[in-house]
This record gives C-alpha cells, sequence and structure tokens, in this order.
C-alpha cells in the first residue's frame, strides 16, 4: 500500500492560522507486510537518525491501527520525503495525515476526508496546514467544536509556485513568540480585509488583484527579521513577475505564485541571487492525500 501527501503553504500572507494552498512536492510510505518491525527513510530527512528511530508517523499510525484492529502484525515502512523538514512546508501535516490514513486502510476501513481532516485536529490545532494536505487546492478553513468548516477551490495548471528554500530554519516556536502580544484594532481590520480579499481572488480567479490582497500586518515582518534575507527574496519574486510573495507557513521557505510563464524567470533570477538557497518550481496538488492498494 502507498500513501502519499502533499506539501502545504499555509498563511498566504493576511490569512493567518485560516488560509492555506496545496504544492505538487510529495511525501510518500510504502508500507508492506513483514516479519518484524523495519523502517527505511529516503530523501529529505534520510540523514538524520533521530528521525529514523523517534519516528512520528509510526507513533501515530500505532495509536490508530491499535484502536481499530485487534491483531498484532507488523510492517515495513519505506519513507520517500521530497518535503522539506521545518521549513514551513507542512511536512509535519503530511505525516500525521499520512499516519492516520495508512491505519485505517490497512484494515480496510474507507475513511472519509471530513472524518481524516476532524481526526488530524488531535495532532494539529490550526487547520490551515492540514485541510490542504487532506484535499487539495486552495482552502480558507477555521474549527468550531472540533471539526474542520472549510471551502476548497481548485488551483489552474495555468498558474505555478515558486518555492525558495533557504539553508536554515525558522523555529515555528520561537518564531511565534517574536509576534505581537496585542494587535492594533487598524491592524486587524487590515488583516480582515486583505484575508477575505484574498480569498476572493482565488474564488474568482482574479489573479491579478493577489499583489494587494496578499499584503499582511500580523505576523510576516516579525518573523522574517529573523532570517533579513527573506525580504530581499521576496522584493525580487515581485519585481520579476511574481503575481504575489509570501512565508509560507512561520518561514523559512518563501512561496510566490505566478502564471506558468513567468516562472521560469522567477527562478532564475532568484538562483543568481541566492546560490546557497534551493529554488524550485511546482505545480499545485487539487487532490491532497491519495491511498493506493
Amino acid at each position: 500500500m502507498k500513501v502519499s501527501v502533499p506539501a502545504t503553504s499555509a498563511n498566504l500572507g493576511p490569512g493567518f492560522d485560516s488560509l492555506g494552498l496545496a504544492i505538487k512536492v510529495k511525501n510518500q510510505v510504502i508500507i508492506k507486510p513483514s516479519k518484524f518491525h523495519s523502517v527505511s527513510l529516503k530523501g529529505e530527512g534520510a540523514n538524520n537518525p533521530i528521525l529514523k528511530d523517534n519516528n512520528m508517523f509510526i507513533a501515530i499510525f500505532n495509536d490508530f491501527y491499535n484502536n481499530i484492529s485487534h491483531k498484532k502484525r507488523s510492517f515495513r515502512f519505506e519513507f520517500e520525503n521530497q518535503i522539506p523538514l521545518s521549513r514551513g512546508l507542512g511536512s509535519s501535516s503530511a505525516v500525521i495525515v499520512s499516519a492516520i490514513a495508512s491505519a485505517y486502510a490497512i484494515e480496510g476501513i474507507e475513511l472519509p476526508k471530513q472524518k481524516l481532516l476532524n481526526l488530524a485536529l488531535a495532532y494539529e490545532s490550526h487547520p490551515d496546514n492540514i485541510t490542504p494536505a487532506v484535499m487539495g487546492g486552495f482552502n480558507v478553513a477555521t474549527v468550531k467544536d472540533n471539526e474542520v468548516n472549510f471551502i476548497k477551490k481548485s488551483i489552474p495548471k495555468t498558474l505555478s509556485a515558486v518555492i525558495v528554500v533557504p539553508n536554515r530554519p525558522i523555529s515555528t516556536q520561537l518564531s511565534r513568540k517574536t509576534l505581537p502580544f496585542k494587535y492594533s484594532k487598524e491592524d486587524a481590520i487590515f488583516n480582515i480585509s486583505h484575508s477575505s480579499l484574498l480569498t476572493a481572488c482565488f474564488m474568482s480567479e482574479n489573479w491579478d488583484m493577489l499583489r494587494t490582497a496578499s499584503l499582511d500586518k500580523f505576523h510576516q515582518k516579525y518573523r522574517m527579521k529573523q532570517m533579513p534575507e527573506l525580504f530581499e527574496v521576496q522584493k525580487i519574486s515581485l519585481r520579476a513577475g511574481a503575481l504575489m510573495s509570501t512565508l509560507s507557513g512561520s518561514g523559512s521557505t518563501l512561496f510566490s505564485m505566478c502564471y506558468a510563464e513567468d516562472a521560469k524567470k522567477i527562478e532564475t533570477k532568484l538562483r543568481e541571487k541566492f546560490p546557497h538557497f534551493k529554488v524550485f518550481i511546482s505545480g499545485f496538488d487539487n487532490y491532497g492525500v491519495r491511498v493506493e492498494n
């Protein structure tokens, strides 16, 4: 059995903890019956022995599998990770979603995506990453009574993402501590209006208004100060033709959306200026988590 989950970019500027989309970069795990438990890891994190020995996927998988199955079985887990770790591209959400989906699929139990999304909340309280990881596409999401309420919009193939992954992380926990304890009414109104406009842009496919709609006063400037090069990455991306350029999650990755024909130009400019960062073009994933037997 193979389970794959796409990377995600959350917040998208003003949509703090509520907006996110799925990128066509995936983590996948192949699960096979085995006489004893074993794990192999390729791709991102392959050289980190801690990930192999203290695997969050295995812990979550066992939590669910032991609850829904009365059998004692051993498996071989073969992980192939494309999503950079601790860079704001939803690697933790991918692990959570794939682990829960795998436990149900192993037992042949159908798990509706809405239920999977709600179960994932126990491990990730904000819906901005787990929703596109499960559903794919662009999502606006909120939580009420331990359930995720969301609206999804598929992203057309005429658009591409240009992703800049710096050579060091920004800690989500530490970056949240840099945020103001209180916000002014003016800043709150600014972000409400811009996140509303950003959502409307995606739903109506009014891409040319994204540059204005993606402006933020809640978190980006505070987090990006921890890695000042990101301001220049953002500036170059927009000058080269990006429709929007935002911090991905809490960083350190910077996400830009553009028309597909402009992607190569933006990528080239960024690679020239930041040769020590990983820069690549990606499409968008409109399906979300996949389970293939």
